[in-house]
């Protein structure tokens, strides 16, 4: 065997050290509570059909309102198309938009651009909340659709517990805009009722996935600790 020279050593230890570099773990690929919600870009977004409508109705009226609305839902979708981002978002913000405008349309009110959006926010929390009590919390059920962890967590009462603390988040956050919204839709409030939307919108729905990774965490760590899921490779 050829003996190695210190220069030779140095050489292998540091090839050595480079093939040991340590790789990212799935914590830090994780996305930030903002950055599933649709991140800083999606929070303008949202805000801006509901800006446009609210401004040209105070200076126009609600036709112009309409139109400006869905002119700027759509502009938004073309961007993204140019920029070849996503369009589910988009074309989910101009879905949104036309439904409210029709309505709005529909019934010669402004406010009830906003209608929609208050009724899905108590169907919501009425979901939320049931899924709880029948012992399927939604949190847990849509993080084990996205991941394909299935249902190992219900195996385990912590785990249930967690994910049913983040789902009665989540409820309280859709009833929140309810109770909110609703209050303003009966004063009508229409330049509140939009603040309210946005102030509403994505930032709370940022904090409830928050709650809702937190209890994805604190279940997955604990399930792994049982030997229900498997650990992390080294």
């Amino acid at each position: 065997m050829k003996p190695t020279g210190p220069q030779e050593a140095a050489t292998g230890m540091r090839t050595t050290q480079a093939t040991q570099v340590p790789q990212p773990t799935d914590h830090q690929k994780q996305p930030s509570a903002l950055d599933r919600a649709g991140g800083t870009k999606g929070l303008v977004y949202s805000a801006l059909p509901v800006a446009a409508f609210v401004v040209a109705n105070s200076l126009r009226g609600l036709k112009v309102a309409i139109i400006a609305s869905a002119a700027v839902a759509l502009a938004i979708a073309v961007e993204r198309l140019v920029r070849k981002e996503s369009l589910q978002p988009a074309l989910g913000g101009v879905f949104g938009v036309v439904i409210a405008a029709g309505i709005s349309w529909y019934t010669g009110s402004a406010k009830d651009f906003f209608l929609i959006g208050i009724w899905a926010s108590l169907a919501g929390a009425i979901l939320f909340l049931l899924s709880v009590l029948v012992r399927w919390p939604l949190a847990a059920v849509l993080y084990s659709a996205t991941t394909g962890k299935g249902t190992v967590w219900r195996s385990d009462k912590r785990s249930l517990l967690y994910y049913d603390i983040a789902t009665l988040v989540m409820a309280a956050i859709f009833g929140a805009r309810f109770v909110v919204g609703k209050w303003l839709y009966d004063a009508d409030e229409i330049g509140s009722l939009g603040v309210a939307k946005v102030m509403m919108g994505f930032p709370l729905l940022a904090l409830g996935l928050l709650v809702v990774a937190w209890a994805a965490r604190a279940s997955d760590k604990r399930l792994k600790a049982l030997g229900l899921l498997p650990a992390k490779r080294a």
